[in-house]
C-alpha cells in the first residue's frame, strides 16, 4: 500500500475505533499522568523528532529517557518525548492521525498495533526497512495484520505460576510433579487437606481475566475462532471445578491481576498466576518461592499471550522524516541497547541473543524466557480488530461459568455466538 493511499485511510480514522481498544490490557508497569503536552506539530520542526510511549512513570533522569535523548543525538536529531497512560496514548495516536500530526515514533501497547495498523495510522517495517530477521516470530506476530509488519517488539512479558516453597513442601508436593492440568489438580488437592491455600489468579470480567484465561484457554488446544469446541470448554470447566472443590478463592471472580498478587504474597497460597512485573515483589513476599510455566492440559508449556508493546513508526504526510524515524527505532531495538531497556521495562527481550544476556545476569530469567517462547500474540493467528470482539464474550462466560449462573459448555455456547455475531 503506498503511503498517500495511507495517508487518505489515516485521516479518515473515525472515533468509534476507540472501542475497539478501549478495553486491551497493558502489561506493563506504567501509571497514569503524562510527562508532557508538546504536539507533534509543533516538535516537528527545527530538527526535533517526536517520541509517544507508555511509559509516565519515567521522567528525564530515567533510563529510559536518556536512552532516547541518546539514540536522537546518534541520529542528529533532538528528542522530544510525550509519555502516556496506555489508553489515553491510544485515543490520542488516533485522533493525531486523524488531525495529520503523529509523532514521529509510537511505542503502544502489541494488541493495538493491529487495530492503528488497519486504521491506516502506522507505516510498514517493509516500508521504513527495518531489519526483524532476528526477532521471535512469535513476538513479531503481534505486530502483524493482513501479512504484513507495522512495528519492532521492544520486549515481552508473559504469565507463570509463581509457588510457595514452604506451603507445597508442608502439603508434601514436589513441584517437579506438576507437568499437566491433572498433576497441577492433584497438588491442589493436596494443598487443601494440608489446611493451605490452592491457587489463585484473576477473573475479573475485563481484559485482564482473558489475559489471565488465555494460557489454559490456548493449553487446552482451543481455538479464539472456537470459543465453544470441547477443549475451548474444558478450560473454562477446569477453573470453575477448582472453585467448586475450593481449590481457587471465589474472589478471582473481582480479582486483578494486583489483588490476586496480594493474596499470594500473604503466604498461604500454593500458586499465583502472575508476570514478569512481580518478580520484585517476589523477592519483598518474604518466603521462599519459585516460578514454573503455566502446564498445557496434556503437558509441556502452554502458550501464554504475550504482552509489552511495539515500536512503530506512524504515517507522515512528509516522507522524508522517516529515514530518521528508521534510525531512531533501530537505535532503540539494537542488541546493544536491548538488554538495558529490557531490564529497564522488567521484560523478556525478542532476540535469542540478548535473551542469552539476560539469563547469565539473572538465571532466574531462565523460566520467563521459556514461558515468552511458548507465548502468543492476542491478535495474532490474523485476528486483529477481531480480538477484542472475540475476548469480551469470552470473559462474559468465565464470569458466568465461575458464578455458577451457566455451565461451561451453556456459558462459552453464547460466547460463541456474541464473537460470531459481533465479528462478521
Amino acid at each position: 500500500m503506498k503511503s498517500a493511499a495511507r495517508s487518505r485511510r489515516a485521516a479518515g480514522v473515525g472515533l468509534a475505533v476507540l472501542a475497539a481498544v478501549g478495553g486491551l490490557v497493558a502489561c506493563s508497569s506504567s501509571s497514569s499522568g503524562g510527562s508532557g503536552s508538546t504536539s507533534a506539530s509543533q516538535a516537528a520542526g527545527g530538527g526535533a523528532y517526536t517520541i509517544w510511549d507508555p511509559y509516565p512513570q519515567y521522567d528525564k533522569s530515567s533510563e529510559w529517557v536518556k536512552l532516547l535523548e541518546t539514540c536522537g543525538t546518534q541520529a542528529g536529531v533532538k528528542v522530544e518525548r510525550t509519555g502516556y497512560d496506555t489508553s489515553d496514548l491510544t485515543n490520542k495516536a488516533l485522533l493525531a492521525a486523524q488531525q495529520g500530526n503523529s509523532p514521529d515514533v509510537l511505542i503502544v501497547d502489541n494488541p493495538v498495533v493491529s487495530t492503528l495498523a488497519e486504521a491506516g495510522v502506522l507505516t510498514t517495517t517493509e516500508e521504513n526497512k527495518l531489519d526483524v530477521s532476528a526477532l521471535a516470530p512469535n513476538l513479531l506476530a503481534a505486530g502483524q495484520s493482513g501479512g504484513k509488519t507495522y512495528g519492532v517488539p521492544i520486549g515481552a512479558n508473559t504469565l507463570a505460576l509463581y509457588y510457595n516453597e514452604d506451603v507445597l513442601k508442608e502439603a508434601g508436593v514436589d513441584i517437579a510433579s506438576v507437568k499437566d492440568w491433572a498433576s497441577l489438580t492433584a497438588a491442589l488437592e493436596k494443598v487443601k487437606a494440608a489446611g493451605k491455600k490452592g491457587i489463585t489468579f484473576s477473573a475479573i470480567g475485563t481484559e485482564e481475566g482473558s489475559f489471565q484465561f488465555l494460557p489454559w484457554f490456548w493449553g487446552s488446544g482451543a481455538q479464539l475462532t472456537k470459543l465453544d469446541s470441547p477443549e475451548g470448554v474444558s478450560a473454562v470447566a477446569l477453573w470453575t471445578d477448582w472453585l467448586k472443590k475450593g481449590y481457587a478463592p471465589n474472589s478471582v471472580i473481582n480479582n486483578t491481576q494486583t489483588t490476586s498478587w496480594q493474596e499470594f504474597a500473604g503466604g498461604d497460597y500454593a500458586f499465583a498466576e502472575n508476570g514478569t512485573w512481580q518478580l520484585a515483589n517476589a523477592k519483598e513476599a518474604g518466603f521462599a518461592y519459585g516460578i514454573i510455566p503455566v502446564p498445557g492440559k496434556d503437558g509441556g508449556n502452554a502458550p501464554a499471550p504475550t504482552g509489552g508493546e511495539f515500536v512503530s513508526v506512524p504515517v507522515q504526510a512528509d516522507t522524508a522524516r522517516y529515514a530518521t524515524s528508521q534510525k531512531l527505532v533501530t537505535c532503540l531495538s539494537s542488541t546493544d541497547n536491548s538488554l538495558a531497556t529490557t531490564t529497564t521495562l522488567s521484560y523478556i527481550a525478542p532476540t535469542e541473543a540478548v535473551q542469552a544476556k539476560q539469563v547469565a545476569a539473572n538465571p532466574e530469567l531462565k523460566v520467563w524466557v521459556e514461558a515468552v517462547k511458548a507465548a502468543k500474540g492476542r491478535t495474532g493467528d490474523d485476528l486483529g480488530t477481531k480480538y477484542p470482539k472475540i475476548s469480551e464474550p469470552m470473559w462474559g462466560a468465565v464470569q458466568a461459568a465461575l458464578s455458577g449462573s451457566n455451565s461451561p459448555q451453556e456459558a462459552m455456547t453464547a460466547a460463541q455466538s456474541a464473537a460470531t455475531s459481533a465479528t462478521q
